[in-house]
């Protein structure tokens, strides 16, 4: 039987969270974070099981979900490339359609547009707006602009607070005033609120309460150990030495200490959305709101020997996605492979009753209204594609998932074929079997429809010189920073360009706790 059909015009609610990663929750499978909100929220909601970011890192995968469109296809190759103001979002769909549309928290928007659609900005953003962190694949995979390193990894522990940490609880107190204020202000138009929290992302950092959440007892080491360096793929092996991996020595305890960290900052960044979840509940909103919870990417977190994202192995490049909307949407689960860039058209089927209106450009993903609505579509094409152009790499990536297989293409190198379903830890490649030589083919060609890899190649090495142009002009004294301001201090408080992100993320830090033999608590 057919839930009802959703009313026209309801409010829309965003939550997302950066760098979780699906797998690494126990909605997804058995897993030691203890989100019990988040839970909570799932249980009343559709649970996407196989959904996928359109790009392993935070700018782009955000610029391609709220226009609906890939990556390389509005020149977001990296977190520095501007997000073009002439590209129509999400927001400005909504806004159209006479939404009131606001940002609370993280979106990483780079370019003198800080808006791109959204009527009122609450905070300012945690990252940089300029091209400070412009890549240079000229120099090979050791150019990293923002910073990143496994001092993340090997410093991982407890502090009092941080720069994350400030933010966050930012964004949490203007989330909770607005879902106040919209309750109760004579304005009725329905509402789309984004409140986008920066957990839980690296540093691996977090409070004592909620370090203590765990014992080390809980914490479970990898599912895949370390891969030896020479049995890397090209790929993997371009991230190793991106990130540093063949700098520094990552112990067990590192790693155990990591991942504790990283889910005590799952639990910090839990509490936060019970709080928004209650809010919704008490102020009466909640009956005529769809929730979205949504993360931008997810976190290896040491699996096969990995740390971060940047990757299209299952812990970086699948996403949690849940949608709920009470009384109008029952809630299960959804075995179907979707991906962030289905979002856009889904949330304008949603807000007008299946009635959207006709993109000035054509959306990449598709409406998954009927998925919602009646648990299956048999014109759902079932795949995913995410892209990869930024630092660590010395060419574009592509990935696509459709049905039970993943194919991964690296430019110059011969592709990777995974069966899911057979091998979910993603430990034998495919590729060239002549079982599934007709899969792969098809795969291949799929993955290149509308996509040349030379092409892009070529277009992103010239975004970059252009960007290295400006941004050193810029430092020699044009001083152009686009960050947006809410409140005085903004434009100091956060990550700018002053330098790396690990540093300024480092310098933040109160106190700084160095690496101690983990507690047996």
């Amino acid at each position: 039987m057919k839930t009802d059909e959703p009313v026209a015009a309801p409010n829309i609610l965003l939550i997302m969270v950066d760098q979780m990663a699906a797998p690494a929750m126990p909605v997804y499978g058995p897993a030691p974070a203890k989100i019990p909100n988040i839970e909570a929220l799932a249980a009343r909601s559709v649970v996407f099981d196989n959904a996928y970011c359109n790009f392993p890192i935070c700018a782009p995968s955000r610029f391609s979900m709220l226009s609906g469109r890939f990556p390389t296809a509005i020149d977001a190759f990296d977190n520095a490339s501007e997000f073009p103001a002439d590209t129509p979002t999400l927001t400005h769909y909504l806004g159209n359609l006479g939404y009131a549309t606001s940002l609370c928290g993280k979106m990483h928007f780079i370019g003198p547009d800080q808006f791109h659609g959204y009527q009122e900005r609450l905070t300012t953003d945690v990252y940089p707006s300029d091209f400070a962190w412009t890549p240079d694949w000229s120099e090979g995979e050791r150019n990293k602009p923002s910073g990143v390193s496994m001092r993340s990894v090997v410093e991982a522990g407890v502090c009092v607070r941080s720069l994350q940490i400030d933010y966050d609880e930012e964004v949490e107190h203007h989330a909770l005033q607005k879902l106040y204020d919209l309750a109760r202000a004579p304005d009725k138009r329905p509402f789309f609120l984004t409140i986008s929290f920066t957990h839980p992302h690296p540093p691996f950092v977090v409070e004592r309460e909620f370090w203590d959440r765990y014992t080390d007892d809980d914490i479970e080491m990898p599912r895949v150990p370390a891969i030896p360096f020479e049995d890397l793929d090209p790929y993997s092996r371009w991230l190793h030495i991106a990130h540093g991996g063949d700098l520094h020595t990552v112990t067990d305890e590192h790693v155990r200490r990591a991942r504790r960290a990283y889910f005590g900052m799952m639990s910090y960044v839990d509490d936060k959305i019970g709080r928004i979840m209650r809010a919704l509940d008490a102020t009466g909103l909640a009956e005529g709101t769809v929730v979205v919870f949504a993360g931008d990417h997810g976190e290896m977190l040491g699996e096969r020997g990995m740390w971060y994202k940047q990757t299209f192995f299952e812990w970086s490049a699948r996403v949690p996605l849940f949608v709920s909307y009470p009384g109008k949407i029952a809630p299960g689960r959804r075995r179907q492979v979707v991906s962030l860039v289905d979002l856009a058209p889904t949330v304008l089927d949603l807000a007008t009753g299946g009635r959207p209106p006709e993109p000035a450009d054509p959306f990449a993903g598709n409406s998954m209204r009927t998925l919602l609505l009646d648990g299956d579509d048999p014109a759902w094409p079932d795949t995913a594609i995410s892209e990869y152009t930024a630092e660590g790499v010395r060419g574009p990536c592509r990935m696509i998932r459709r049905g039970r297989y993943k194919y991964v293409y690296t430019h110059g190198y011969p592709g990777m074929l995974f069966d899911l379903e057979a091998d979910p830890l993603e430990l034998s490649n495919l590729a060239g079997n002549r079982e599934t030589a007709a899969v792969e083919r098809d795969l291949a060609r799929r993955l290149a429809d509308g996509w040349d890899a030379d092409a892009v190649m070529a277009r992103v090495m010239a975004s970059q010189r252009r960007r290295r142009v400006v941004q050193q002009a810029n430092r020699k004294g044009g001083a152009t920073n686009w960050a947006f301001v809410a409140r005085p201090g903004d434009e100091r408080r956060f990550v700018r360009d002053a330098g790396a992100v690990v540093e300024a993320k480092a310098r933040s830090r109160f106190p700084y706790v160095a690496p101690v033999p983990p507690d047996r608590a």
